[in-house]
């Protein structure tokens, strides 16, 4: 199956910037999606960002002209650009593989990674 590694997660200020990166074995599936998802204290987890394997993106409200989904196939990573950080951002960030087309559902994806902290401060 599957394994992530994702790294890049740290404190930074509000307006901050942050790089999420996440490595994965080789994957053969003729469709997939990958993705972001992140989880605070208290609160359910949350879709972040997903791309698939033709490259098409979705965001979430929250996120959308701060943060950046992109993959490098040739690495077998994916990355999440983060920008004008805000607190409410802080959060424990997964990145995550589907095997098929994209969902926004994480009970959706197969496989996980370990999780990456990424703390706001104000």
């Amino acid at each position: 199956q599957a394994q992530l590694v994702e790294s890049g997660g740290g404190s930074v200020q509000a307006g901050g910037s942050l790089r999420l990166s996440c490595a994965t074995s080789q994957y053969t599936y003729s469709r997939y999606c990958m993705g972001w998802f992140r989880q605070a204290p208290g609160k359910e987890r949350e879709g972040v960002a997903t791309i698939d394997s033709d490259g098409i993106t979705m965001y979430a409200d929250f996120v959308t002209g701060r943060f950046t989904i992109s993959q490098d196939n040739a690495k077998n990573t994916l990355y999440l650009q983060m920008n004008s950080l805000k607190p409410e951002d802080t959060a424990m960030y997964y990145c995550a593989i589907r095997r098929t087309y994209c969902s926004r559902i994480s009970g959706d994806f197969e496989y996980w990674g370990e999780g990456n902290q990424v703390s706001v401060s104000s």
